[in-house]
């Protein structure tokens, strides 16, 4: 038996942050996930500037990712043709990279490791035997038959959660809102250069992209919302509605023919495959699931915390995981530790994830995209600005939350402006 403040069920953005903070808060913290080191997460591999700040607080050094590469400029095709190129700041940091998403995965672990928290991959959340609801304690068996006794647990297990299962608390047979495929290639055009995205009329208000990475290859994929109704077939125009989706083998179907599209083709150039190819969902339904349930805090994908207009998680994964260590760290009983880190993920999240899903049903319309993205192209100051709020660079509803003004805000630097890596801790976005 093995007793612990903190025990974290999962390795991954938010699990490797949860431990790395709940241990610089002296905590002692056990990880537990079933799946071995280097695990390959169907991703987009793609940072914010959300993420790479908070990677930057956890010490992350990208310098010894040989995949990373920052970007500089994004480049956006509009369904109707038109190319947009969105400038990043330059000088100031960091506002946009990529890096392989197995890597990165792997060294949060090692900063796991080496804060301290004791890191056990192969191993799986087996079930509570007591989740604590009138004791001092959970207990959890782990696969590798230890008792854990915990004074809280950090679910962070994925849109298909474990924890959240056997606590009674998750959607039945939930399968996340977005479907996402990818893929790896050589690619010799200028995608291995920048960073693209197709709003292509086929996947509104999905999209596909082209994401290069240092090593020589290029993230190629798209990404199209679940929703209910009539599936469309693969090639057919966006619905008025917006309600129609591509499932099973038309998934299939799009990324079979997605590389030779005359516009994509042109920009990947000469290419080859470089690995399998795969697919997962992606949870944005925050609000939707139990942020918290007795001792247990539910972060990252288990929260269903992806933006609901990019399907983008890694930066509010690695945030959720910090702001559930700082809640156990300022200590109190159960239920004020949970409601302090559901107020907190509440005031960070809620109305901007609104604002999105609110934006995401504009792009389900082709018209609405075109006009949309010809405001986005319309001077150099709108297309910096879009840049920086597509990259998180601040909150997607800052206009509408004043409490979240500060002095900086439309001048922050990015992460990594220096050569030495942060470990202070990162402020919040939202008042403390």
């Amino acid at each position: 038996m093995t007793a612990v403040d903190v025990l974290v069920v999962g390795a991954g953005p938010a699990g490797a942050s949860a431990a790395v903070w709940a241990r610089r808060a002296g905590l002692d913290v056990v990880v537990a996930d079933r799946a071995a080191q280097g695990r390959d997460k169907c991703c987009g591999d793609g940072l914010t500037t959300l993420a790479l700040r908070e990677l930057e607080c956890l010490g992350l050094r990208p310098a010894l990712l040989d995949s990373w590469m920052q970007v500089e400029t994004a480049c956006v095709r509009a369904p109707g043709g038109r190319i947009i190129r969105l400038p990043l700041p330059g000088g100031r940091g960091q506002f946009a990279a990529v890096c392989r998403r197995t890597q990165l995965d792997s060294a949060l672990v090692d900063l796991a490791v080496a804060s301290g928290a004791d890191v056990r991959l192969g191993t799986a959340f087996a079930g509570f035997t007591d989740p604590g609801d009138s004791a001092s304690v959970a207990s959890i068996r782990l696969s590798d038959d230890d008792l854990i006794t915990a004074r809280f647990v950090v679910a962070a297990d994925g849109v298909y959660s474990a924890v959240r299962k056997a606590l009674g608390i998750g959607p039945a047979r939930y399968r996340g809102d977005w479907h996402a495929f990818r893929g790896y290639l050589r690619a010799s055009g200028e995608a291995a250069r920048r960073m693209w995205v197709w709003f292509e009329p086929d996947l509104l208000p999905g999209y596909a992209w082209s994401f290069p990475l240092g090593d020589g290859r290029v993230n190629v994929g798209f990404g199209i919302p679940r929703k209910t109704g009539q599936p469309r077939k693969t090639g057919q125009r966006s619905s008025a509605s917006g309600t129609g989706t591509l499932v099973g083998t038309e998934v299939a179907a799009v990324w079979a023919g997605l590389t030779e599209r005359p516009h994509i083709a042109g920009v990947l150039g000469p290419h080859e495959p470089d690995g399998t190819t795969r697919a997962w969902p992606i949870p944005a339904r925050l609000g939707g699931l139990s942020l918290a349930h007795g001792r247990v805090l539910i972060c990252g994908d288990a929260a269903a915390a992806a933006d609901p207009l990019t399907g983008e998680g890694i930066g509010q994964a690695i945030q959720m995981g910090r702001m559930a260590a700082s809640a156990i760290a300022r200590g109190g009983p159960p239920h004020s530790v949970a409601a302090r880190y559901v107020a907190g993920a509440q005031a960070e999240y809620a109305l901007d994830h609104r604002l999105a899903r609110g934006l995401s049903r504009i792009l389900a319309h082709e018209r609405l995209a075109e006009v949309a993205l010809g405001m986005v192209d319309a001077t150099g100051w709108t297309q910096r600005q879009f840049a920086r709020w597509m990259f998180e660079d601040y909150p997607r509803a800052a206009v509408a939350t004043p409490r979240r003004w500060n002095r900086g805000m439309t001048n922050a630097r990015g992460a990594y402006a220096s050569e030495a890596v942060a470990v202070a801790p990162v402020p919040s976005r939202s008042p403390s």
